[in-house]
């Protein structure tokens, strides 16, 4: 049976050693230097991947007509662009408030990383999948640009194709999911589930002006992802997964840091992993301070039910 405090997490063996493995020890479980070394691996795998690895290339049929609509020269959204739209103005925003509300360090800080993370993971996981699917993009033909008589009613290879640009080539077989998509809602969706907690907008009787301010990156998102049709990049099941995935990163991530929207301190964070270490807890003023960690173990809701939360061990 648990002792008392045993939501608290107790230091292991190596911890306690003196010297530089145990000091090694406690700073890795007292820190979020776990979270910092995974970031950094899922980066430098990020740009091997695009550096070095070819999407698979699936055959294809001069006679596909899903895959013979026009090259867009021009996009609607460009890469850049997307970083600046799903990106850019997201963390400047998230910057502003930092500036502008002053929260302690400890929840800026975790806002930001969890925003980074959502973003670079939603990329890696992105390029993974496109590369191994190799889906033909809806304006295949027009890239590749195949040599004279091909034949048109059989399955060809990539070989036949005339295109001397590798990027423009080989990019014509990363079709899914899309990765504006995904991008788009791993940004804005992670922002605009920051923008729900600290608003209450899932608090019984919250104004509609509150819910559209929170859930308006999600309208950006979308017409994001709906622009990628419009350019012939994709298709409605290219952009569905994409912005799914993106989401569900998002998600995913924004709940390692916080409590559900749903709880009464949704606009709190976890308290840092230190906090929790050898039975010790800290309070903090009730705008955005670091709450005693049992006030995130249970939660009622307005019908009295008991919600359980994540442990907040890390």
């Amino acid at each position: 049976m648990a002792g008392p405090l045993s939501h608290h997490r107790r230091l292991s063996g190596i911890e306690q050693q003196p010297g530089f493995m145990g000091a090694l020890a406690r700073f890795w479980q007292r820190s979020y230097a776990s979270d910092y070394v995974g970031l950094a691996m899922i980066a430098a795998a990020y740009a091997l991947l695009r550096l070095f690895m070819d999407p698979f290339h699936r055959m294809f049929s001069l006679d596909n007509l899903a895959i013979q609509y026009p090259h867009a020269e021009v996009e609607r959204v460009p890469v850049p662009f997307l970083f600046v739209y799903a990106g850019a103005i997201p963390l400047a925003l998230i910057i502003i408030w930092a500036l502008v509300l002053r929260p302690t360090i400890h929840k800026a800080h975790v806002t930001v990383l969890g925003f980074i993370i959502s973003l670079i993971l939603t990329s890696f996981l992105t390029d993974v999948v496109k590369n191994s699917v190799g889906r033909p993009r809806p304006d295949l033909i027009a890239r590749c640009k195949p040599e004279p008589g091909t034949p048109a009613h059989a399955l060809v290879t990539f070989e036949i194709c005339t295109e001397t640009d590798h990027h423009a080539l080989h990019d014509g077989w990363r079709s899914f999911p899309s990765g504006h998509s995904s991008f788009a809602f791993s940004g804005l969706g992670y922002f605009a589930l920051f923008l729900a907690g600290q608003l209450f907008v899932f608090r019984p009787r919250t104004d509609l002006a509150r819910a559209l301010l929170a859930f308006a990156p999600m309208l950006g998102a979308a017409l994001i992802a709906i622009s990628r049709c419009e350019d012939y990049r994709h298709d409605v099941y290219d952009v569905t997964a994409g912005s799914f995935l993106g989401f569900g990163i998002a998600l995913f991530t924004y709940r390692r840091y916080y409590p559900p929207l749903r709880h009464r301190l949704c606009d709190t964070p976890y308290p840092n992993p230190s906090d929790a270490i050898g039975g010790r807890r800290k309070a903090r003023d009730e705008e955005g301070g670091i709450r005693d960690p049992a006030d995130f173990e249970v939660d009622e809701d307005d019908e009295g039910e008991s919600i359980p939360l994540n442990n907040i061990d890390r």
